[in-house]
């Protein structure tokens, strides 16, 4: 799937998010290595601990479906620079160490690797990555 594609899957599914309280809209299109792409929107909720963001969303879209193996990740807003809360990063570095991470706001694109994000990411054999 071309870059563009992955980002109008983010942009459209942004348009679906549940978000009353912030009003902030953002959604994410997760790539898999044999090029599957799953969606995920920010889901609000009034008590906020309970709010999942559109990379998770789109994450356990991708886990519920079978996949486990990720080449990047396309995080699209108008609203904010929709750079991965720590949550998520955690949260994608259980899968993909090596993903590419996309974000946009307002046609400004920034391009990082996760690690650049999440540098000492916890795992359970976290003694042995960081030797």
């Amino acid at each position: 799937m071309s870059l563009e594609e992955l980002r109008e899957r983010a942009k459209k599914v942004s348009e679906l998010a549940y978000s009353p309280y912030s009003k902030i809209k953002i959604g994410a299109a997760l790539e898999d290595e044999k090029g599957n792409i799953f969606t995920g929107c920010n889901v609000e909720n009034s008590s906020y601990s309970l709010t999942i963001c559109a990379e998770r969303s789109a994450l356990f879209n991708a886990i519920s479906s079978g996949s486990r193996k990720f080449r990047r990740i396309y995080i699209y807003s108008n609203d904010v620079v929709p750079i991965p809360c720590g949550a998520c990063r955690q949260v994608l570095s259980e899968f993909a160490t090596d993903l590419e991470v996309i974000v946009e706001n307002k046609g400004n694109v920034k391009k990082f690797k996760l690690q650049e994000i999440l540098p000492f990411a916890f795992s359970l054999d976290s003694e042995d990555k960081n030797d």
